[in-house]
């Protein structure tokens, strides 16, 4: 959608197929970074996106059942937008929407799911074939980008395949009330006790609540009901006990298969992986919108004045992977790790929990600040290149 956004408003025709006929559908990466933020700002969005609930976190803190590390204080950072926007992604889906229908070269397609590709003479993709309530119909391109997420058709369709790097854990997630005496500093939690942790999103009327399992445990868990689940978490997050009797079934619990996955190769001749569709990010840091997010400010940096003139080769693509995969890599790496962190306690039996070393760590002064700072922005952000914005057809 943001790409979208970016290449119509510098002037490239560009159309956007989205299979279902609207955008409301529970997400669960609801995070707005500010590096985010910023970007919105630089595009004169932000304050208006602003005026739409959110939750604003400053904190990321880890819990076990004797202590309580904070380890990122978004409020040290040196910028208008010093915390995370909590906001359904939905909600962010429709305002981009909205501003992108604005500008004469953006089309949206709801209820158009791709069923396809086109290839031209050489073998080259040159395009979609889609369904609609109406039919099949093909939509010749420049460029076929793919940014549907960790399943993605279109990657299917190219032949390319996410090799995993490995994930221990699956997330059941749920939804409980806010109340108006919550801990004000509890913003993006996690909790540690024996086996299990859980990890807590505020929003503006209610918390997201992802309880851990065992990678393939979810048979199990749904065997044993929500009693261990509403045990555990009245056990470590106390102050949820009052409520956590909300949680009667299973069938208010979504399942979230935990993945770390990446494409060796994001494109094909006329086409481009981005996103979840060519890197799968996990649930840790809650990063993964800030991923997919900066991967359109480096494709629309690069391809702008290449769709201008109508030619874009496959050693383009490859550049904008290779402005981005080292970011990747680095994100996945730090994931894994901590994956394979969480394996070894439940091998070993002991409390699954944060470092030892972690309190005295940031403790110290500007390690939360320097914390904040890595997970706000990420590895070697992209910067949007705003004359792009200004050039003649924009």
């Amino acid at each position: 959608m943001l790409l979208a956004y970016l290449l119509a408003r510098c002037g490239v025709p560009v159309t956007l197929f989205e299979a279902h006929r609207d955008f409301d559908r529970d997400f669960r990466g609801d995070s707005l970074h500010p590096y985010t933020l910023e970007l919105l700002d630089a595009l004169g969005l932000a304050d208006t996106l602003l005026e739409l609930p959110h939750f604003p976190a400053r904190y990321f803190r880890f819990h076990t059942p004797t202590t309580t590390i904070t380890t990122t204080d978004y409020g040290k950072l040196r910028t208008r937008f010093n915390y995370v926007a909590l906001m359904p992604q939905a909600q962010f889906l429709d305002f981009l929407a909205e501003e992108a229908s604005l500008l004469p070269a953006f089309t949206l397609r709801l209820g158009a799911k791709v069923t396809g590709l086109l290839h031209d003479d050489n073998g080259r993709i040159a395009g979609v074939r889609y369904r609609d309530e109406h039919g099949e119909h093909d939509r010749p391109a420049t460029l076929v980008v793919g940014a549907d997420g960790r399943f993605s058709k279109v990657r299917r369709l190219a032949g390319l395949s996410a090799h995993s790097l490995g994930a221990s854990s699956d997330l059941l997630w749920f939804r409980l009330p806010r109340r108006p005496d919550d801990p004000p500093e509890a913003d993006v939690d996690l909790y540690f006790g024996r086996e299990h942790y859980v990890g807590l999103l505020g929003g503006p009327s209610g918390w997201q609540v992802g309880y851990s399992l065992p990678k393939g445990g979810y048979a199990a868990a749904r065997q044993a009901g929500v009693d261990p689940i509403r045990t555990f978490v009245a056990r470590h997050v106390p102050w949820l006990a009052d409520r956590i009797h909300l949680l009667e079934s299973f069938s208010q619990i979504t399942l979230l298969p935990v993945d770390i996955a990446r494409v060796t190769t994001w494109h094909r001749p006329g086409l481009l992986l981005l996103g979840d569709a060519a890197h799968v990010i996990s649930p840790v840091g809650g990063n993964g919108i800030l991923m997919a997010i900066q991967d359109a400010v480096a494709a629309a940096n690069r391809l702008v004045p290449l769709l201008r003139r109508g030619t874009v080769t496959d050693t383009d693509l490859a550049s904008v992977q290779a402005d981005r995969e080292p970011a990747i890599k680095q994100v996945q790496a730090q994931q894994v790790a901590i994956e394979r962190r969480a394996a070894r306690a439940l091998r070993t039996g002991l409390p699954m929990s944060p470092p030892p070393l972690l309190k005295l760590l940031t403790a110290l002064p500007g390690v939360r600040a320097r914390n904040a700072r890595a997970n706000a922005y990420g590895p070697q952000p992209p910067q949007l290149n705003t004359a792009l914005l200004d050039a003649p057809g924009s």
